[in-house]
């Protein structure tokens, strides 16, 4: 019975190896024709990749989109490196100097890990900080701006919390855990298809970045810490705020979530989708977003 075992596992160690070492998959043509459309600027002696699109001919609106994890996949991953979100909200602010828009009033346009970044750059702008931004408008949506009403999945609790587990999980978390974790982030009848799923998958994956999630995910500790610093920001300024949120989110569950949020910021405006949109409502009902963003924009 003993040499059974013992050849079970020696068949297991390369099995294992191999497992460990598959390749990422290629960039899909799609993602190819996003990426070629970007450029990069240095941050720090890091390459950062940004998109940078133009309006209507004679609009001199600004508007900076901060999106959400895990599609930061390929904006910047190193390694071994200590993600914040100071960082990233520093990152944010050297973009705009590069692209020359530091006189130019900015609105924010965010979702979940990018709602904490932008509430960052709220709060450097309101207290006036060397090189801050001038915000016009922020806009969130469904991001885990509240602790107390924020429910991250079970793989992000393991990679946040467990420090000696996360280099393990991170190499073993594999394209079915994935689809299978983001699917139950979607709504019903707005699941992504697969080929978007790869794709998600294939960011993750691009430049090992699947290799630091347990890093990037320390902004949910990190919200922890920060609470009043950044909820603070949220309730006490004066600029035009609005929250357009998907209310079958599992990651900020309806109605505690927006009924704190109304409660707390008693000056935002709020856009509640319909009652099938979840966690990413950007592209579960992109018409809705869409039309929620441009009122309140149009708005002022």
């Amino acid at each position: 019975m003993r040499e059974w075992w013992l050849l079970v596992g020696l068949l297991c160690i390369p099995l294992l190896a191999v497992y460990l070492h598959i390749p990422p998959p290629q960039l899909s043509p799609a993602l190819l024709t996003w990426r070629s459309a970007g450029a990069f600027f240095t941050f720090r002696s890091n390459n950062i990749f940004y998109r940078e699109t133009y309006g209507a001919v004679g609009s001199s609106d600004v508007v900076i989109l901060l999106h959400g994890f895990p599609t930061s996949s390929l904006d910047w991953y190193k390694r071994p490196h200590r993600y914040s979100i100071f960082e990233q909200a520093s990152v944010v602010e050297a973009l705009v100097s590069h692209l020359g828009l530091m006189e130019q009033r900015v609105n924010l346009l965010s979702h979940d890990y990018g709602d904490t970044v932008a509430l960052e750059l709220l709060y450097r702008s309101d207290h006036n900080r060397t090189g801050h931004l001038t915000i016009n408008s922020l806009c969130l949506s469904n991001g885990g701006i509240f602790p107390e009403t924020h429910h991250p999945r079970f793989l992000q609790k393991l990679l946040k919390d467990s420090s000696f587990l996360s280099p393990v999980l991170t190499r073993l978390t594999n394209y079915m855990v994935f689809s299978k974790g983001l699917g139950d982030v979607f709504g019903p009848y707005t699941q992504p298809t697969d080929a978007e799923l790869l794709d998600m998958w294939t960011g993750v994956r691009f430049n090992d970045g699947n290799l630091v999630m347990d890093s990037i995910l320390q902004f949910i500790n990190q919200r922890d810490e920060h609470r009043d610093r950044w909820v603070g920001a949220l309730t006490s300024t004066f600029i035009p705020v609005h929250m357009i949120y998907g209310p079958l989110d599992p990651v900020n569950p309806h109605p505690q979530f927006i009924f704190l949020y109304q409660k707390l910021v008693q000056r935002s405006t709020v856009s509640v989708l319909d009652e099938h949109i979840s966690h990413y409502p950007q592209l579960e009902d992109p018409a809705g977003f869409l039309t929620a963003y441009f009122s309140f924009i149009n708005a002022f």
